[in-house]
């Protein structure tokens, strides 16, 4: 109609016009030149629109309040109506349903239902464009929802790994049996970036590194470790997984792939009632569960054909078939990575290098006593410490391991005591908890509620007073020992006048006897007024 009307402001409009645009739109000619009269009359190209209820800023706020139950909205719309003085009419149920449906689009209803989580489920994702490797990693923690054995006790471990985006290749892998630390990162960043045996030939130095925000990756020795090789980190914004999609699609891969089918796995389905775990007994062990891990890593890399790469290859055929050359790091240099400096120096004693206040000893230490050194060490690690040279700073002397360390039974025995103590600290705060918590009683009726559990006056007093008795901030007496004359050439303050005295006869004195004072007899350093 557009074209029509402009034909027809320039006076060119022929019936040759109107009837090809009713043989293109399969209508009548006696209809275009309809639409035509009533876009001439009226200035509209379109049907006519029809009045009808949209959602306005008030309904949505509403929708926010009541999770997004359309049936609610309508509940409290009619109840403001019913007050005086009445509102605007309100709509049916079925026509507030529609302008929802029709004003929101499905992931705002999502959202308001169950917020940003629900509204992203029905976001639309690109992928990035495709890289070299070693162009970018990725690096993320992951709990391990597998029980194992950890010294008698069972414990769900951590993996921190890191992979290639472009060849999905995982670089580096790290172990813990508790929540990871900078270590951890630093562990897997070594494994990544070596190509020495038994983490080859994957590896040498990314392009960067991408996280999310974690404390363990942003941290300053993981920072500086990294950028001790020109590696910048990429901070991605927070509860942004969609951002690092390779690394997220391998820690979904792991549980659906490899962890369900190990004992102790913790979501496994179970029948009704049966929440009892698997027994320590019947779990794997620490090592051997870090054994089977590490063994389907190799899997992974050489014998599984993930989706997202071309031709059906393995992520170690598309590795090898990228031409990209690779920056290897050599020995020397890694030898220092991950370790931290605290920058003093040093000397070697008779009873080796101290630190922490534990001595440190070695073999090659012999005939050394005097030397100058400074020590670096892995992040949360003290079993042992590598020794450097004070002069030169990048000369290794050797490492060094703790003097005197303690047998794992008296490790477990230790670890028991403190056990036994953690248990009875526990059962204490758990009594003072449930002394200081005050329950009330049940209400059917709009009344003041009422304590469980009344106590008498002399209960009341006797704990008052025993709690008196061994806190010394209250049995403090600051004026028992009078305090010295001023000297005669300090300027005393005037006495004060009777007359102002007598004003205030309800001045309170300077000491009250104690509850506990039976004789109500003042202590003799106290005066009266």
């Amino acid at each position: 109609m557009g074209r029509l009307l402009a034909l027809d402001g320039r006076g060119e409009l022929r019936t040759a016009h109107v009837r090809l645009v009713a043989s293109a739109l399969s209508v009548s000619e006696r209809t275009v030149w309809n639409w035509l009269s009533v876009a001439r009359r009226e200035g509209r190209t379109g049907p006519c629109p029809r009045p009808r209820f949209t959602v306005t800023r008030e309904i949505r706020d509403l929708l926010a309040l009541w999770g997004g139950n359309v049936s609610a909205v309508h509940r409290e719309l009619v109840a403001r109506a019913a007050k005086p003085p009445s509102p605007t009419p309100v709509p049916s149920l079925s026509v507030l349903h529609r302008a929802v449906v029709r004003d929101l689009s499905a992931g705002e209803r999502a959202g308001l239902r169950s917020g940003e989580a629900g509204r992203r489920r029905h976001d639309v994702f690109g992928k990035r464009p495709p890289v070299y490797r070693n162009a970018c990693w990725e690096g993320d923690h992951k709990r391990v929802p597998v029980r194992v054995d950890v010294e008698g006790q069972a414990v769900c471990p951590w993996v921190t790994w890191f992979v290639d985006v472009a060849t999905k290749v995982i670089v580096g892998v790290a172990v813990t049996p508790h929540e990871p630390a900078r270590d951890a990162v630093l562990a897997a960043l070594r494994t990544g970036i070596s190509r020495a045996g038994p983490y080859g030939p994957f590896g040498g130095l990314p392009g960067r590194v991408r996280v999310d925000r974690g404390k363990e990756f942003l941290c300053r020795t993981v920072v500086r470790a990294l950028g001790g090789f020109a590696v910048p980190v990429e901070d991605l914004p927070a509860y942004t997984p969609y951002r690092k999609g390779t690394i997220e699609a391998l820690n979904d891969a792991v549980e659906e792939m490899f962890l369900v089918s190990l004992p102790g796995y913790t979501r496994r389905a179970r029948p009704v009632g049966d929440h009892r775990p698997d027994e320590v007994g019947d779990l794997l062990s620490f090592a051997d569960f870090v054994e089977a891990l590490l063994g389907w890593v190799r899997w992974w890399n050489t014998g599984h054909r993930p989706s997202g790469l071309a031709r059906g290859l393995t992520p170690m055929a598309a590795w090898e078939a990228d031409p990209t050359p690779v920056e290897d790091v050599s020995e020397e240099q890694l030898a220092v990575f991950a370790l931290e400096d605290d920058g003093r120096v040093r000397k070697i004693s008779t009873s080796g290098v101290r630190w922490r206040r534990k001595f440190y000893i070695a073999p090659w230490m012999v005939g050394h006593v005097g030397m100058r050194v400074r020590l670096r060490y892995l992040p949360h690690y003290d079993g042992q410490i590598e020794v450097f040279s004070a002069e030169h700073p990048d000369r290794h002397l050797g490492t060094a391991h703790l003097a005197e360390e303690a047998t794992l039974e008296q490790r477990r025995e230790l670890s028991a005591v403190r056990e036994k103590k953690a248990r009875a600290l526990k059962a204490d705060l758990k009594a003072a908890e449930k002394l200081r918590r005050t329950r009330y009683t049940a209400t059917t009726t709009p009344d003041v509620p009422r304590s469980r559990r009344t106590i008498t006056g002399q209960q009341a007093r006797s704990e008052i007073a025993c709690a008196k008795g061994t806190n010394l901030a209250a049995r403090a007496l600051p004026d028992l020992i009078p305090p010295r004359d001023p000297p005669a050439g300090w300027t005393r303050p005037r006495p004060r006048p009777a007359s102002v005295a007598r004003r205030r006869p309800d001045t309170a004195p300077l000491y009250s006897p104690a509850p506990d004072d039976a004789d109500g007899i003042a202590p003799a350093s106290q005066t009266e007024e």
